[in-house]
This record gives structure tokens, sequence and C-alpha cells, in this order.
């Protein structure tokens, strides 16, 4: 057995691990109702069983990461494979983190499900060791990398404990104006969590059929002699095409519910590198949320944040509210340091100035800036209960489409960190 496959057995450990702390903190929550004993007492006894079983997990993920550098002889955070699941790592490192302070078990029932599915996604891109490209050989690789990664670890905490405060505190019978619309904002935010499991399912399901769609087009380009010659390009998909890539033809493509080719082919001015196949995705994941979130509106009866609700029922809100800024105060400095500092110190040194305004580097700046707002908004003005939970909510979705938008569909020099 290679080091390979035993780092990937240790991260497959590490996964389906975490799924039983994640099931043994809802029977913390929910099975006291069942139990002969006393309610406090059994919520304690099985949230230090889930605690305990969350470190096992965590211990088999560090042994994937220390096992796969050992292969690679580089740090695993060069590809989105390998940062996607360091930063499901230090995520569940934050949860244990936060919960060595507070010993709050319904922590680990909204915090556990960021981590595996942060991992599950991982799983999405090529697993194959890769050598470091020119650019990504430096130490600075270790030090920017890893520090950006925890800090936004801990805002993927900050958004664990938003979100209960909102289940929490916002009044789902309620009738107003301001009840409905965050209600709204509530499910919206869930519909987005349904969004990123569906395009997780969608792509594993596909590629365990084998299903691929291939494009191709010929163009005449003039080289760097001046001569023209014929450049052939191919685009694949792994999803069925609702949307192909603009002036290419079909060269293979798998029948799926009667398509034989594209419904529709991409705009004209989307003829960037994958651009068909990334819209083609957003439909996808925007389709298989609409239909997850159906079917569990189905089951529920209710609306989904009126169906899990009633599990933070008895926690005190000012200590949802307190976790959430408090995993945020400490993420904050930590990736002010990862993101802005070291990567600007990199920069200079990769290319010569500290900043150049690549979308990566914008975004990061943009996160960084909202952080900055909800503490002083915080801090200065006062903005506790929802007005901060809403802001760890929104807070974070911009965290994500940093790691995810910018990486897959903006081009820039950090393009080497997509698929």
């Amino acid at each position: 057995m290679n080091v390979n496959s035993v780092s990937s057995t240790f991260l497959l450990i590490a996964f389906f691990v975490y799924l039983l702390a994640f099931f043994l903190f809802v029977l913390s929550i929910t099975g006291k109702r069942w139990s002969n004993r006393d309610p406090e007492q059994h919520t304690k006894q099985w949230g230090f069983v889930a605690f305990l079983t969350s470190v096992a997990g965590f211990a088999c993920h560090v042994t994937f990461f220390f096992t796969r550098w050992t292969e690679g002889g580089h740090i695993p955070t060069s590809n989105m494979y390998e940062f996607m699941t360091f930063l499901g790592m230090m995520i569940m490192c934050a949860f244990l983190v936060v919960y060595l302070i507070y010993r709050t078990p319904v922590l680990g029932v909204f915090a556990l499900p960021i981590g595996f599915i942060i991992i599950a996604y991982a799983s999405v891109f090529p697993s194959e060791v890769q050598p470091l490209i020119p650019a990504l050989q430096s130490y600075w690789l270790k030090i920017h990398v890893t520090t950006a990664a925890t800090g936004e670890a801990f805002f993927g905490v900050g958004f664990a404990g938003g979100l209960m405060y909102l289940l929490r505190a916002v009044d789902y019978k309620g009738k107003t104006k301001v009840d409905k619309r965050e209600q709204r904002g509530v499910e919206l935010t869930l519909f987005f969590i349904f969004m990123l499991v569906a395009f997780i399912a969608s792509i594993f399901t596909f590629n365990g059929s084998g299903y691929k769609a291939v494009f191709s087009k010929d163009a005449i380009v003039t080289n760097t002699q001046g001569v023209q010659e014929t450049n052939h390009t191919t685009e694949t998909y792994v999803l069925p095409p609702f949307v192909g890539p603009h002036g290419m033809k079909v060269d293979s493509m798998k029948p799926f519910l009667g398509m034989s080719e594209p419904l529709f082919s991409a705009p004209s001015w989307m003829e960037g590198a994958s651009a068909g196949r990334k819209l083609n995705t957003v439909i996808w994941s925007i389709l298989g949320g609409l239909i997850l979130y159906g079917l569990a509106r189905l089951v529920a009866r209710k609306p989904i944040g009126a169906a899990i609700g009633p599990i933070v029922k008895g926690m005190d809100p000012e200590d949802l509210d307190e976790i959430s800024y408090r995993a945020i105060a400490i993420g904050y400095p930590i990736f002010t340091l990862g993101a802005l500092i070291f990567a600007m110190i990199w920069a200079q040194e990769a290319w010569g100035r500290f900043w150049g305004w690549d979308p990566k580097e914008v975004w990061a700046l943009i996160t960084w800036l909202f952080y900055a707002v909800f503490l002083h908004l915080r801090l200065s003005k006062g903005w506790q209960g929802k007005k901060s939970a809403w802001l760890t909510v929104i807070g974070f979705i911009v965290v994500m489409f940093t790691l995810v938008g910018v990486n897959l569909v903006i081009a820039g020099l950090h393009s080497y960190a997509g698929v």
C-alpha cells in the first residue's frame, strides 16, 4: 500500500468519524427527551462522547495531512483539493478550540456539518499529488495559506454560532414584515447550504456513472513566428450540459433525459476559459438545491428553519451571540496576518509587487474589510444579537465566494488553485 492510498484512507475515516460525531451531538441534544437520566446530565455525557469522537476524527485528518505531505514532498495546500481538505481540518480544529471554551454540545450540531461538507466538496476536485508550479515553490506557501485558512476556519465557526442565534431568535410564527423578512433570510441561508450539497451530490453521481460530454473547436491562430496554424481546443463536462460552450461543437455526449445536445449555448460574451461549463455548474447547483430544499420542506411540512429551530431553543441567546463573536475575534487577526500581510510579502517575492488588484487579492481585502466593519459595529456601535448574527452569516458567504467563486469563476494570477 503506497502513501497516497494510506493518506486517502485516513481522510475517508476522518469523514465518517466526523459524521458519527455529528449524530452523537444530535443525540446529546434530542435524545434527552427519551432518556431516564437527568436531561442536563444526558447532554453533558453524550456531548463529551461526541467531543472525543470529534477529536478522533481530527487525529485521522491530521494523519492524512502529514502522510500526504510526506508523499508529495511539499505541504498539501497547493490546489483546490488540498486546500479545501486543509480548510476542513482547520474548521474542525477551530470548533474543538471553541468547544473547549464554551462546552456547548449544540455547537457541534451546526459546526461539524460545515467541516464535512467542505471535505466532501474537496473530493470533487482531482486528488492526485501534483508537483509545485514555480510560483508556489516558496516557504511562504506554508505560512500564507495555513494562516489564511485558519482565520477562515474560525469565521466558519462564527457562522455556525450566528446561524444558531438566528434559528433561536427568529420568530417563525410572527406575521409582521420584519418577521417575514427574517424568515426569508434564514431560509435563503439554508438554501445556499442545500445548493452546495446538491452540487457535491450531482458531481459524485455523474462521475460515478462515467458521464462525459466533450466539445471541441478549431481556430486559426498566428504563432510567435507569424505563421498561421490550427488550434484545436476541447472542453469536457462532467454534468449534462443544459448550457454548452459558446462556439463549440459536440464531439461526444451521453444522452441524458432525451438530451443529445445542449439545450442552450452560452452567450457570446461568455467566451472565457470554461465559462460555459461554469455557468452549467451554477445551473445544476441551483436546480439541485431547489429539489433538495423542496424535498426537505415536504418531509418537514414547514420551513426548514422552523423544523430545526427547536434544537437551539434551550440555548441562552447571549451565549450563542458570544460564541459567534469570540470565534470571529480569534480568527480576524490570524486572517489579517495570513491573507493580507503574508500574502503581500509573498506577492512581492513572486511577482515583484505587494499589490496588483488580482481578483483573489481584491476579494481577500473585501473579506478583511467586511469583518473589520463587523468588529467595529460590534464594539463601537453595540451591534449585538440579530444584527451581529446576520453579519456573521453574510461574512461567511463572502468567504466562500472568495474561496470558490474567485478560484473557479474569475480568472487571475491565482487560477492555479482551480480544478
